[in-house]
Order: C-alpha cells, then structure tokens, then sequence
C-alpha cells in the first residue's frame, strides 16, 4: 500500500500487508528496515540475497506469487506505483496486480479475503460491509427510537481517500442520514487542518465544521482510513470539541458484546455447548486513560496490557474467542477466532429449530453480524464507523449518552531530548523502567504526590527523546506530575547529566 496515512500530502511512503491480511509480519521488519537504507544498488541486492538463503526462499519457478497494490489520493502514489510494479516484476515469478485507489485497511482485507478464497473486489467488501450492517440494524429491538438530531452524521473524510469511498457506502445504505465533508472533491488538503489525526490530538474542529453543528454526532477519518474519531462541536465554544477517542470506542464494542455474550447465556434450554464460555479479552496499551481501563474492570472485562504499537495488541487479541483492541488514536478492530465463530454458527442452526426469533438467536445473529462487518485483518475506519453507528442505534444513545459512559482523567505527555534513548530499558507492557537503575522508585516518589497518579516513561520508536506520560485527578496535578518526571528523566539520561 503506497501511503504516508495521517502525514502531509508531500510525504508519501509504503506499508506492508502480511499473506494473513495482517501487517508485517515483526521477524521481517529488520530487513524492511536494511533494504529501505541500503546506500547502493549492490548492497541491495547482498541484502536480498542473504535474505533469500537465510529464509530459505526457494527461486525454482515452482511457487508464483501475488501481488497486490494500492495508493490512496497522494499526487505521488502514481509513479510510486508503478515503481513498486517494476519491483515486483523483477522477481521470477511474481505478478502485480494494480488496485487502484483505496484505503489501507480496504487492501488488507482483500489480501485476507483473497488467501481464504473469498470474493475479494473492491464491491464484495462494500457488499460484505453494507449488508451485514443492514442485518444488525434489523436487529435492533423495535421499541428503540433516536430523536432526529441523533440521527444525523457529520463524517469528516481528512480530504482523503475515506471521504470518496464513504460516498460509495452511502448510497448503498440509503436509509443512514450522513453528510461528509473535507471529501477532497472540494479543494481542500489532504491531513490539513482535518482529519482524525489532528481532531484526536489538537481537540479542535476540523475545516469545514461550524456553530450549526452544534449537538450533532460528527466523526473523523484519517488520511488512510485506519483511524476514527468521534466528536461533538462545544455549544459554549465552537472551535472546541468534545472527543470520543478510541479508548471509548473499545468501551461501546465491549458493552456490546458483553450484553451479547450476557443474553446467550440467560437459556433455559439444556444443550450439549452450553457451558462453553467465550474468552472476551480487552487489550489496550499504557497510552490508554486510567478511566477506561477502570470501566472495563468494572464490567468485570479481562482487561492485559501490550507495548505501544498496532502489532503486539493484535498480536494479543488474537489469543481471545473475542479480543478487542483500540489505541486512543482511533485504531483498532475486533478479532474472533476460528472455533469461535464455529461454535455460533452451530448454535444458530440449533437455535433455528429450537427457537427461532428467540432472544438467544438474535444475540448468535448480532455476534456473527459484528465479525462480518468488522475487519478483522487490520483497523479500518469505515467498518468500525458502521459499527459504532449499528450500536448506537442498538441502545438508543445519543454521542452524549455515549461519552457518559465514563470522564477521562486528565493526561499530560512529553518528550524529553536524550543522548541515547536505548539506555531505556522497559518492562510490563513499558510500565515499568528496569534500566538505568534506582529513576523508577524516583517516579513512584512522585506519582505517589497526586491523586490517581500514573506516569511512566519509555524510549521513543523513532527519535532520540524519552516519551513522557502522566494522568492525575486534575488538570494541574497531570501537568505538574509530568513535569517533575520529565526533570528526573532528563536528570537520568539527559542533557542535564552529560556535563
């Protein structure tokens, strides 16, 4: 996939989609990384060739290989691409099959869909979205009504590739009332002043967006369609928002599905399965607010912690019959495993002779609905906006019921320079610094000081700073924790102590 997602339209760059229709898989990331600096054209092909031998990649003509690209609306994507097509035919055997224009998450799940020999056109994955999205609509209890202004959708497509294939889904669910904007058609720049990106992090309204939205429930793409956002535009100051991240996101689906999982088991009924319990994991990274977390624990949800980073919280998911993932960011998705998936359609057929239309049923139905319209190969923007829109319909809330659900604690983050940030070494799920010694009692000292204090620190992925996280009960006491850990930070490994 050519994309440079949330950055600038000048920026362009590439990511990988995994035969599993997953990302890269991490044991190849070193030598994506090696190929992608090599200094001449020779070292690139020592590169390959090693990496050839040590794989054990076997060049007999026997195997072909697929591959397919994408770009999304970047200026540069088309020469890029057809660059990326001269690589690929390069090799013995390969063939690239051009796309066209997509989201990321649309190319992952045709990859997936095509290795399951599954329909996998750009139309079956509209088809597959829109209908099992009607289907969960039908399910919706009939005695539940929204008011006319919950209704409406103001969707926010970041003048990217999300906006223009929001418009194809829209006329395939005509009865939804949304209007999109920033869709790129009119002019404006692709991750400028819009865009889930910008919304999430400068809790602003994006281009576009005015005191007539008041009260309206609005969302926000980003610049690939892999991230989302909700948001309210403030009555008392339009130019600030209310946001619903993705932590709250993850807490919709997971009260969902909860009830869900609740319903199937109130039966009456004795049946062979009856005591197969889903595993429900909700997995979230140390980024993700100390409020969110505690409401998940009070839903009595299991709820485990990975590093930062899309991989290891998929990676985790997966070990669930239902794991679910989001970063506040607005990424994440919802992953049903195989056996799973296997036990409910048998239990749907049962139930279909048993009791057909029972409340039992329609929880199979919603359950099996969800993992259809869900992509389950990578986060995906415009699923997950179905999704989210299909729930909210289910319960009858408003965007402000939903952001009811629980009140973040105030958070404060920064960076701090550092002169080498490996000199960081983390632990539990980077909660925790195990190196250099004695600078973790130093945070629990601190965080000690403040109600409902956490803070942890952790090497950035791609610079030489220190990342620096804090929430507190106030506003203040965050700023103030994060400072005083920023000092022990730099303190430790800083500027300060280089002298």
């Amino acid at each position: 996939m050519i994309t440079a997602s949330h950055n600038k339209v000048t920026d362009n760059g590439v990511k990988i989609a995994d035969p599993s229709g997953g990302m890269l898989t991490q044991e190849w990331e070193p030598f994506a990384d090696a190929i992608a600096n090599s200094p001449t054209p020779q070292h690139f092909v020592q590169l390959i060739d090693e990496f050839v031998k040590k794989e054990n990649i076997r060049f007999d003509g026997v195997r072909s290989a697929k591959i397919l690209l994408g770009r999304d609306t970047r200026p540069s994507g088309e020469s890029l691409l057809e660059a990326a097509k001269q690589g690929v035919y390069s090799i013995v055997g390969a063939t690239a099959i051009d796309m066209g224009i997509l989201t990321t998450p649309q190319l992952h799940w045709m990859v997936r869909a095509r290795n399951k020999d599954m329909k996998a056109t750009e139309l079956d994955y509209f088809e597959q979205l829109s209908s099992s999205f009607r289907f969960l609509i039908d399910l919706t209890p009939n005695q539940i009504k929204m008011s006319k202004t919950d209704d409406k959708l103001i969707v926010d497509g970041a003048n990217g590739v999300g906006g223009e294939k929001l418009e194809v889904l829209k006329k395939m669910l005509n009865s939804m009332d949304i209007e999109i904007r920033n869709s790129g058609k009119e002019g404006g720049v692709l991750n400028e002043g819009v865009g889930a990106d910008y919304v999430q992090k400068e809790k602003v309204v994006p281009q576009g967006f005015q005191l007539k939205d008041v009260g309206i429930r609005c969302a926000s793409l980003d610049g690939d369609a892999d991230r989302l956002v909700y948001f309210s535009v403030q009555s008392n100051n339009t130019s600030k928002i209310d946001l619903v991240d993705g932590d709250k996101i993850l807490s919709l689906f997971a009260l969902f599905i909860k009830e869900q999982l609740s319903i199937l088991k109130m039966e009456g009924d004795d049946h062979v399965d009856e005591n197969y319990e889903a595993r429900l994991g909700v997995v979230q990274t140390a980024y993700a607010n100390g409020a969110s977390t505690d409401y998940f624990r009070q839903l009595g949800l299991e709820v485990v912690f990975t590093p930062t980073g899309v991989k290891y919280l998929h990676e985790k998911a997966a070990e669930y019959d239902i794991g679910i993932y989001f970063e506040a960011n607005g990424h994440g998705t919802i992953l049903f495993s195989e056996s799973f998936l296997t036990w409910l359609n048998a239990r749907n057929n049962e139930l279909s002779s048993k009791s057909k239309g029972s409340e039992q049923q329609k929880a199979v139905l919603r359950l099996l609905a969800v993992s259809n319209l869900i992509n389950q190969a990578v986060g995906d923007a415009l699923s997950g906006l179905l999704l989210v829109e299909a729930i909210l319909q289910y319960k009858g809330w408003s965007i402000h019921n939903w952001s009811e659900l629980y009140h973040d604690l105030p958070s404060r983050q920064l960076k701090v320079k550092v002169v080498d940030r490996t000199a960081v070494v983390t632990a539990n799920a980077e909660t925790v610094v195990v190196r250099p010694p004695l600078i973790q009692e130093a945070i629990n000292v601190e965080v000690a000081k403040y109600p409902q204090g956490r803070s942890f620190i952790r090497p950035s992925g791609t610079e030489d700073v220190i990342r620096v996280y804090a929430e507190a009960s106030i506003q203040e006491a965050a700023d103030s924790l994060a400072n005083s850990v920023a000092k022990l930070a730099d303190q430790f490994l800083g500027f300060g102590n280089s002298g």
